[in-house]
């Protein structure tokens, strides 16, 4: 593990079962790889994303390294430590330096408990009852620039930029040094997603957090993300610095979704690339480039040939002609 990394994950492999009890009984049952040898490794006090279409396995990923899904293969290494085959008692610990933010700010806290008792479960779950609980409950609320008297407040009371402020309250509350936070701005108003973004990016310089954040908003990846990943069918299609991504794509893939994003300045000529809508099934994945049936560059090697990872310029992908070269 290099000095600078905080976590780093070597060919990580996520499957599940999918078939009902009679499938199963008759050996019928699937496996799907829904994460297929991913590698990453993410710095101290950096963020890293992860970013793809609903499906591209982000999601699965991140409850992986969390210990909330079983890998079947690879490495996952924590400030030195192997998580992979810790039991949920062993990651206990982990979590409370490793929490993370599910994506529905309201839908994530439960409704019959305050703002208070909310913010103070972490400590009760990892046995911390030595801390003064209305100075930690003030601190946090202060933290996420929310008055005191939030604390007597129910989820419902709160707006969704409430809710998601209350939720990243939670998540720091037992001071960790990682925060994996699943579409952190979802469900909210553009405003509001600025505002979450710069407490986020406030938090992470005065606290010096890690941070990894899933989303599919390309808006958030380049105001906060110092890396990034791109994933289509459980796999890595390119990785690298996050501007030297927006500012030169390599995969068609990522090309295309980051036409799809509006471009901020007038002057530059905005040219969206139409992909067909149809993600292919995990269960029939294309042969060769698994990309190539939708990719408007595909050529014929690609319909039989998995392209090797290859680096260009600052980007690691995986594609036989790559953008921009």
């Amino acid at each position: 593990m290099s000095a600078g990394s905080l976590l780093e994950v070597n060919d990580l492999r996520v499957s599940f079962r999918v078939g009902g009890l009679s499938a199963r009984l008759a050996g019928r049952a699937t496996e799907i790889e829904a994460v297929s040898g991913v590698s990453f490794s993410l710095d101290r006090g950096s963020t890293f994303a992860l970013v793809g279409e609903s499906g591209s396995g982000k999601t699965t990923l991140a409850r992986a390294l969390n210990g909330l899904q079983p890998a079947v293969a690879g490495s996952i290494r924590f400030d030195g430590q192997e998580l992979r085959g810790l039991s949920n008692a062993g990651m206990k610990p982990v979590r409370q330096r490793m929490p993370m933010m599910f994506q529905d700010p309201v839908g994530s806290l439960s409704p019959r408990l305050s703002v208070r008792s909310l913010l103070t479960e972490p400590f009760a779950i990892h046995g911390l009852s030595n801390r003064d609980l209305d100075t930690e409950v003030r601190r946090l609320l202060a933290l996420v620039g929310l008055p005191r008297d939030f604390a007597e407040r129910y989820p419902h009371q709160l707006s969704g930029g409430q809710a998601r402020r209350v939720g990243v309250a939670r998540a720091i509350a037992l001071d960790p040094v990682l925060v994996i936070a699943d579409e952190p701005t979802a469900g909210l108003d553009v405003s509001v997603q600025g505002e979450v973004l710069n407490l986020l990016n406030d938090l992470r310089d005065r606290m010096g957090l890690s941070m990894l954040i899933i989303t599919h908003n390309l808006h958030v990846v380049r105001q906060i993300a110092d890396r990034m990943a791109v994933m289509y069918l459980g796999r890595f299609v390119e990785q690298g610095e996050t501007e030297a991504i927006f500012t030169k794509p390599r995969h068609p893939y990522t090309a295309a979704l980051l036409s799809a994003n509006p471009e901020p300045d007038p002057d530059k000529v905005h040219q969206r690339i139409s992909l067909p809508a149809d993600v292919p099934s995990l269960l029939a994945r294309p042969k060769g480039c698994e990309f190539h049936t939708r990719c408007p560059q595909a050529q014929p090697r690609c319909s039989t040939e998995a392209p090797l990872p290859v680096v260009v310029g600052d980007s690691r992908l995986t594609c036989h002609f790559p953008l921009n070269t």
